[in-house]
């Protein structure tokens, strides 16, 4: 019997922590069971870890990048989250597609003691462009999102676990990371790039610093990237001033390929 609710997330722009609320918090209601929720997107928050057991029901979301798990998220959720209940994992992909991520979650999870029970692709507006699925997820979105969440609980009710027939995920777990293409179809290199930085606009309010997940921007000068970027865009999106922008030109070249190829709009999978 279930007996608690788990919503677990990486969500720096904010997509997948609206879409697992949505899932998690329906499949409470439907069980009439307490749901709690764990955010892991700012490195202090992931110094916490994660045993769950038998009677809790577990959604866990990430954003997908380059067609996988964030790489610098995967080895947190492998040696942290773990459990012997059932499982969901929930990925958000900008609206190109989301290759591998999900047979990656479904994967680690299973690796982790967990039983997979469903899995979800959710599409989310692209942290590089909102001209890919701009403003989703949509309330429409996120109605279908509680609606599975509640389809999944349904299917516990009796005590059994279904298990996901795993031959259902599309991808591969260990496959390689998607290979960012520029406008001339070549391979677009911008690993290194990070957010420029407009002083006159600047105002040194700190929100960038305060809401990078990797922890890298200079709280004292943030026009300064002291560690890893992952180009997750919460920084960009949440200055108040709009001061900070990508001006790399390969980052440029593949945003605008993705602008050109992938505006139509992406379906959601719901699996089973």
């Amino acid at each position: 019997m279930i007996r608690e609710v788990w919503g677990l997330y990486f969500s720096p722009c904010g997509n997948v922590e609206k879409l697992i609320r949505a899932m998690a918090g329906a499949a409470g209601e439907t069980l009439g069971v307490p749901v709690r929720y764990g955010d892991f997107t700012l490195p202090a928050n992931r110094r916490q870890e994660y045993v769950l057991g038998p009677e809790t029901l577990l959604f866990l979301g990430t954003p997908v990048y380059a067609g996988r798990v964030p790489n610098k998220l995967a080895p947190y959720i492998a040696g942290n989250i773990r459990g012997t209940g059932p499982a969901v994992p929930v990925v958000c992909f900008g609206n190109r597609s989301f290759d591998n991520a999900l047979a990656e979650l479904a994967d680690v999870l299973d690796k982790n003691g967990f039983t997979v029970t469903a899995a979800a692709a959710e599409v989310g507006e692209h942290a590089f462009s909102s001209a890919l699925a701009g403003g989703r997820p949509t309330a429409e979105d996120l109605a279908r999102a509680a609606a599975f969440g509640a389809r999944t609980a349904a299917h516990l009710r009796d005590g059994q676990i279904p298990v996901l027939d795993r031959s259902a995920i599309p991808g591969a777990p260990d496959a390689p990371y998607y290979t960012p293409l520029g406008t001339d179809g070549t391979p677009a290199k911008f690993l290194k790039a990070v957010p420029a930085v407009d002083e006159k606009l600047c105002i040194r309010c700190g929100v960038c610093a305060s809401v990078c997940p990797m922890g890298s921007v200079d709280r004292l000068d943030p026009a300064r990237t002291n560690g890893v970027c992952i180009k997750c865009h919460a920084c960009i999106r949440r200055c108040p001033m709009q001061a900070r922008r990508f001006d790399d030109p390969a980052f440029l070249s593949h945003r605008a390929m993705l602008e050109a190829n992938y505006a139509r709009p992406a379906e959601h999978v719901y699996l089973p």
